[in-house]
C-alpha cells in the first residue's frame, strides 16, 4: 500500500511540474512567479522547489495526519507528575503559538504546550492518549475549532467538532482528568479577512453549545471570546497580527483567564474528592 501511494504522490507531481513548465514556456515571467506564490505572500520562488516542498509535506501527512511523531520525544524525556500540579493545553496553532513565537506560556507553572499549527479537533482526538492522558495531567484546557470551521459555513459543520470535544472530554474524565473547554476566539478583517472562511456566526453557535455542555456535564469554561471582542462584534485589531492569532497582548487577555479557570477547576477536584472519602 506504502509503495502505491509513493508511486501516485511522485506520479501526480511529475504531471504537475510538466504542466507548469509549459504554461510557464507560453507566460511571460511575471506570470510564471505569481503562479508559484501563496496567496497572502508576494515572493519568488523556484517551481522545483516548492513542488518538492508540497510533496514531502504530502508524504508527512499520507504517514502521520494527526502528527504523533511531533511531541513523542518530548512525552518520553518527561518526568513523572508527582505531587505536581500538572496541566496540558490540547489545541492547534493559537496554543501552538503561545509562548513559542507571541506571549508569554504561564512562567513557572507546571503547564504543558500541547498544540499544534493547523489541526482540527479530529487529529487532536487521535492524539489526546498520547499527548494528554500518559503525559498524566490533573487538568486538561482544551481549545480548538476554528480550523474545523475554516471553508464550511453550513450549521452541521459544528457536529462533528462536537462529537470530537466530546470523546476527548469523555477519555479525560476516565483518567481522572479535570476538563477545561475554551471558546473559539473571535476573527477579524482588518488584515487578512477571515469571516469569509470563518463565519462568526459558526464561532458563536459552537462557543455557546461548549458553554451548555460544560455546564451539564460538570466541566469548566473559559469564554476567551467576548473578553477579545471588540463593539462591531470582532476581534479586536489591538490583539491580533493576522485576525486569527494573538499576538503578546492576545494572550496577556487570555492568560488570567485561563489561570482562573484552572483554579476552578482544581477546587472541582478536591470537592469531587472530599465527597468520595468514606
Amino acid at each position: 500500500m506504502r509503495h502505491w501511494l509513493q508511486v501516485i504522490c511522485i506520479s501526480a507531481a511529475l504531471l504537475l511540474q510538466s504542466s507548469m513548465a509549459a504554461s510557464a514556456q507560453a507566460s511571460s515571467p511575471s506570470n510564471v512567479v505569481r503562479a508559484c506564490q501563496p496567496a497572502h505572500r508576494v515572493q519568488e520562488c523556484s517551481e522545483p522547489d516548492e513542488l518538492g516542498s508540497r510533496l514531502k509535506r504530502d508524504e508527512q501527512i499520507l504517514r502521520d495526519w494527526p502528527a504523533l511523531a511531533r511531541y513523542r520525544e518530548d512525552n518520553a524525556r518527561l518526568e513523572p507528575a508527582v505531587g505536581e500540579k500538572r496541566v496540558v493545553f490540547m489545541g492547534d496553532s493559537i496554543t501552538d503559538f503561545w509562548g513559542r513565537q507571541h506571549g508569554q506560556f504561564f512562567f513557572g507553572k507546571p503547564y504543558i504546550n500541547r498544540g499544534i499549527s493547523g489541526q482540527i479537533t479530529g487529529q487532536m482526538l487521535i492524539r489526546f492518549r498520547p499527548d494528554v492522558i500518559w503525559l498524566r495531567p490533573k487538568v486538561v484546557v482544551i481549545l480548538a475549532g476554528t480550523n474545523d470551521i475554516w471553508d464550511n459555513n453550513t450549521p452541521a459543520a459544528l457536529l462533528p467538532i462536537e462529537d470530537n470535544l466530546m470523546s476527548m472530554t469523555e477519555l479525560a474524565k476516565a483518567n481522572g482528568i479535570g476538563v477545561v473547554l475554551a471558546s473559539v476566539l473571535p476573527v477579524c478583517d482588518a488584515f487578512d479577512p477571515q469571516t469569509p472562511h470563518r463565519s462568526p456566526q459558526r464561532i458563536i453557535d459552537l462557543n455557546a453549545w461548549m458553554k451548555a455542555y460544560a455546564a451539564t456535564n460538570g466541566l469548566v469554561y473559559v469564554d476567551y471570546y467576548s473578553a477579545m471582542l471588540d463593539e462591531h462584534g470582532m476581534l479586536k485589531q489591538a490583539l491580533t497580527y493576522d485576525c486569527v492569532h494573538p499576538n503578546d497582548r492576545g494572550y496577556a487577555v487570555m492568560e488570567p483567564l485561563a489561570n482562573a479557570a484552572i483554579e476552578t477547576a482544581f477546587r472541582d477536584i478536591r470537592a469531587r474528592s472530599s465527597r468520595t472519602r468514606p
